[in-house]
């Protein structure tokens, strides 16, 4: 699934081309996404709109119009964006196509269908996205994340750590992929129970949820199984990483082997040398 680094890949890469485009056509596959917007609205509220920007908020790409709707795109677990020439023939999993005014397409493809198409209408568009916000936690790149936050927000949950890092409600946006790798590297086992973890542990976890995001934003995101980019590469942080699906091989740092298990449904894999758990 994509996570963070992968959506905000996929909004740099397409952030050169789109502001300024107009929409002159929609199309839509037959087939249905886990959310989606009836085509005639999407007609009734994109036709002739300009894209002004687009902002990343948690996993989701807000696409907004000067008419001052906003499309709100969720790549779920296979989804990608691709800005091709009209001319190219449509993929088999094209579910939304928009054309442009400068004889491109904007294309959503998602082979599993667990992605989400929404649309704020102009009218509404500021008070939806205030209840789209206030579910969401802050943003694990942004100064809302803080030791001093997560400390307070742990203080009364014994779920391990890793299930609260991957709460969207507490950080939007970190999912299973990072959160593996951040807690291996700030030497903490993902069932260490959250309220048992300190405050310089807290700040041990953002500078590595910080440092480890970033990284994987810098090599085009992580590319498990089919995700590309906006401009239809790979990422390359698979190559980086010390312990997701890396069960059975030495730890690059003590040498010990690697562990796999489950966490709330999760595979979790960790050091059991580096992230001991005490």
């Amino acid at each position: 699934m994509p996570e963070l680094p992968e959506v905000e890949v996929t909004r740099q890469g397409l952030l050169p081309a789109l502001p300024g485009c107009r929409i002159i056509k929609t199309a839509r596959s037959s087939k249905r996404l886990r959310a989606e917007v009836p085509p005639q609205l999407l007609n009734r509220h994109l036709l002739g709109a300009t894209i002004r920007t687009i902002d990343r908020r948690a996993k989701y790409l807000l696409f907004r119009l000067t008419s001052g709707a906003t499309l709100v795109i969720h790549l779920g677990m296979s989804g990608k964006l691709s800005l091709l020439p009209a001319t190219t023939p449509r993929a088999r999993h094209d579910h939304l196509c928009l054309a442009l005014d400068t004889d491109m397409e904007l294309r959503f493809n998602d082979a599993r269908r667990f992605g989400s198409v929404l649309l704020w209408p102009a009218a509404e568009a500021l008070q939806r996205e205030r209840t789209f916000d206030a579910q969401l936690g802050v943003e694990p790149l942004g100064s809302d994340l803080s030791a001093e936050y997560l400390l307070a927000q742990s203080r009364s949950r014994n779920q391990g750590v890793k299930t609260l890092l991957m709460d969207s409600r507490i950080i939007a946006g970190i999912g299973n992929i990072y959160a593996n790798e951040i807690l291996f590297a700030a030497g903490l086992h993902p069932l260490v129970p959250a309220s048992r973890v300190s405050q310089a542990q807290w700040k041990t976890i953002v500078a590595a949820s910080r440092r480890i995001l970033r990284a994987a934003i810098r090599a085009g995101g992580s590319t498990i199984a089919d995700f590309l980019g906006a401009s239809g590469h790979p990422g390359y942080f698979q190559l980086q990483f010390r312990v997701y699906k890396r069960q059975g091989q030495r730890c690059r740092k003590c040498r010990q082997t690697i562990v796999r298990t489950t966490v709330s449904g999760r595979a979790t894999y960790f050091c059991p040398v580096c992230q001991v758990r005490s």
